[in-house]
């Protein structure tokens, strides 16, 4: 069966449905869930039920695409249901909770972690068709919510507009964000302007998605600079990318997780479930990162986005931390550009508040009093909007090649 709205976001989606639908001999109904008539619709019921298993697929879930083109993840009903219940403890989760649903149902965290865990826990769930932060700070007051997921840029904007508008959001008991680099003044500006506490999750589509969390006990400093521990039932190694070895406490390393939430596999493509999955059953999930003696994990960058300059690795989101700690700086994405003597050098690009003019000499020195020199930017480019997946996160892809198309320029 599929299921449909005839418009979407100015998608004209029953012709796009039929096209997709074509050859699809499987495919019996197709209903446009707007249409009384079609939904409700009667007719012959089947004689019994097909048999399916916990480890059976239960979904193709898309990747997001940061890094380039998305990949189908096959889900089990054993990886989503236990990721949304062990998610849903640490969270706390209870029959009186009330989530807002901001984030698109084709994302993991809203179709998988919120909604699964809604219904397994019998919490509400407010849901929003479009992502507006005005709309969602108005219904965390109108609803009394307490509880909001989404990724740093949905964050930053509810920020925004607490900060020029405030509401009485008295409800809000913890936001949790993910998908991308969280900058402690992120968190701060969190407990600051909601009053809530503030979690940093780590999770990857082919994980059902979460693999790390934090408890509400946690310390600010370890909620500031971690992504948590483990959930139950998943393990996390961090391991070499040249010999795939365990490396020491303390250094970075690929992030790989194994357990009942790691992916059947990617859909009609063995060789990528062969590249992503080892012989030992670990996930390599292409995400850097290190953990400490307590297991507690935090995320570096991606092994694709890892700036070598001059043989020397940089990790975009030590540098990015670095650029939001200062005033001027709203958002921030670092990527690395080819350069004929270093092989690559670092480039920021950066959005001001209220698109103020960028003042690269005064991030230069505030770079230089907190990192090394080969670490600080040489290429600044202002930006008023990034490029963005469907679920809110920045394409450096898309910012490397614009600027080597020459649709960034230089300041």
């Amino acid at each position: 069966g599929l299921f449909l709205v005839s418009e979407f976001r100015g998608n004209p989606m029953t012709s796009i449905a039929a096209e997709a639908a074509k050859g699809l001999r499987g495919l019996r109904e197709t209903v446009d869930i707007t249409n009384p008539n079609q939904l409700f619709a009667a007719g012959q019921r089947i004689d019994g039920w097909p048999a399916v298993s916990f480890g059976d697929a239960a979904q193709i879930q898309y990747t997001s695409g940061t890094t380039g083109f998305p990949k189908g993840a096959v889900l089990s009903h054993s990886g989503l249901i236990n990721n949304a219940r062990l998610f849903g403890a640490r969270c706390e989760v209870d029959a009186d909770s009330t989530w807002i649903n901001m984030m698109p149902m084709f994302h993991t965290t809203g179709c998988a972690m919120i909604t699964l865990c809604s219904l397994l826990f019998g919490s509400r769930m407010v849901l929003v068709s479009l992502y507006d932060p005005t709309v969602v700070v108005r219904l965390i007051e109108s609803q009394r919510a307490d509880m909001v997921l989404g990724v740093p840029t949905m964050i930053l904007a509810l920020l925004e507009v607490q900060e020029e508008t405030p509401r009485d959001v008295s409800s809000l008991a913890l936001i949790i964000c993910g998908g991308a680099t969280v900058a402690p003044e992120l968190v701060r500006r969190v407990h600051k302007t909601f009053g809530c506490e503030f979690a940093t999750v780590y999770g990857q589509t082919e994980h059902c998605p979460l693999v790390t969390q934090p408890h509400r006990s946690d310390s600010i400093d370890d909620i500031c600079s971690t992504a948590g521990q483990p959930v139950a039932q998943t393990e996390v190694s961090i391991r070499s990318t040249a010999e795939n070895a365990v490396v020491p406490v303390g250094m970075v390393g690929e992030i790989c997780a194994r357990g009942p939430s790691v992916m059947i596999g990617y859909n009609d493509n063995p060789e990528a479930t062969a590249a992503a999955i080892d012989g030992q059953g670990w996930l390599h999930t292409g995400d850097l990162g290190v953990m400490d003696s307590r297991g507690y994990l935090a995320v570096t960058g991606r092994v694709k986005d890892m700036i070598i300059r001059g043989g020397e690795n940089m990790f975009p989101a030590e540098i990015e931390n670095v650029l939001l700690e200062d005033p001027s700086v709203t958002e921030v994405a670092v990527v690395g550009l080819p350069d004929p003597k270093w092989g690559e050098v670092v480039a920021a690009f950066v959005r001001c508040p209220d698109n103020l003019t960028l003042d690269k000499e005064i991030l230069h020195n505030h770079c230089r009093s907190h990192i090394s020199p080969q670490k600080t930017p040489v290429v600044w480019c202002q930006v008023t909007e990034f490029p963005l997946t469907g679920s809110g996160k920045i394409q450096k892809f898309e910012l490397r090649e614009g600027f080597l198309d020459g649709t960034y320029e230089a300041l």
